[in-house]
């Protein structure tokens, strides 16, 4: 009986982990990390606060992020989301073929207010109440625009959408009116096939130091590691496959750690970003992310500055998505 219950424990650890996956090597270009560091001071500092209440600022950042992909060389086109009677953007920028299954990459740019908090202010924010924002989530959108500029390079053979998405953060978190509930509904509507969403959820604060990782389940500690030196691949249970590859892609482009978890949506954290919409339309995504709260202790506070991150690392991340877009 001990024997049984040891090989099942082992065998759900190995289809958690995927801990024996063999590195797919490439030549992904290096990325800029200074280019990064511009992107994300620009959209914390000067953009700030990006909340949904901040109209102005948020069609400051949409505006930005096409000028940008655009100057990159993509084909730049917005999506607009409509909520009561105000209006967002999606911005998306598309490579390679105009036909045939799509990878799509998409990260959020709005950040976290608390509007109520901010409500005694006669500017309508103060630093407690609306985080700037660095690593949640314009790590995230710098890292789409890097992107933009590698496939604009060295383009690829499949069609590859960048997505960046207004409204993931509260009050329209888990409602359709995020903007990736309205990408995820226009691409199934579509009848496009999607060969997977990777959502780009901070992707840029490490740590050395032990005991910085942290995780939602106690037991998990045993089976990752307790510094926060890694990038995280999270999905479902029947991503399995899909995941296991795309690791296997990473960890050849890159020298920087890469861990993967397939876990039930039941397990917090697991469906904390956009790739969450793709799921609830019945299609196939994923999240690379720093593991946010899990690690980084300002999260949604007004220390997420873009002094805070880990440039150098977060290019490692950067490039090893790129590698994604050439072999997956």
């Amino acid at each position: 009986m001990l024997t049984l219950i040891a090989l099942i424990v082992a065998g759900t650890c190995a289809v958690v982990t995927q801990p024996f996956v063999q590195p797919v090597a490439s030549s992904a270009p290096p990325v800029d990390a200074g280019r990064l560091e511009a992107h994300v001071r620009h959209l914390s500092v000067d953009l700030y606060p990006r909340s949904f209440e901040q109209v102005r600022n948020t069609e400051r950042a949409a505006q930005y992020i096409f000028d940008e992909l655009k100057a990159a060389g993509g084909e730049v086109s917005v999506q607009e989301v409509s909520v009561e009677e105000a209006k967002y953007k999606n911005i998306i920028a598309r490579f390679g073929p105009g036909n045939g299954p799509v990878l799509v990459i998409g990260a959020h740019y709005d950040a976290h207010g608390d509007v109520a908090l901010g409500a005694a202010d006669a500017r309508g924010h103060t630093a407690d109440s609306h985080t700037p924002g660095a690593d949640d989530n314009a790590s995230g959108v710098a890292g789409l625009i890097e992107l933009a500029r590698l496939l604009a390079a060295q383009p690829p053979k499949q069609a590859v959408e960048l997505v960046a998405y207004a409204l993931e953060e509260p009050p329209h978190f888990r409602t359709e009116h995020m903007g990736s509930a309205w990408h995820a509904r226009m691409l199934r509507e579509s009848g496009r096939a999607l060969r997977m969403m990777i959502s780009l959820e901070m992707i840029g604060y490490f740590s050395d130091a032990p005991g910085s990782q942290h995780y939602p389940v106690p037991a998990m500690s045993a089976l990752y590691p307790d510094r926060g030196n890694f990038i995280a691949i999270v999905g479902k249970l029947e991503n399995f496959s899909a995941m296991r590859r795309i690791k296997s892609i990473m960890r050849g482009a890159t020298d920087l750690p890469v861990y993967s978890t397939n876990a039930p949506r039941m397990i917090p954290g697991v469906d904390f970003s956009d790739h969450l919409n793709y799921w609830d339309a019945g299609l196939p995504a994923l999240m690379v992310t720093d593991t946010a709260f899990m690690r980084n202790q300002n999260y949604h506070r007004a220390g997420d500055t873009y002094d805070t991150l880990d440039y150098a690392r977060m290019a490692k991340v950067v490039q090893a998505v790129f590698a994604v877009t050439q072999l997956y």
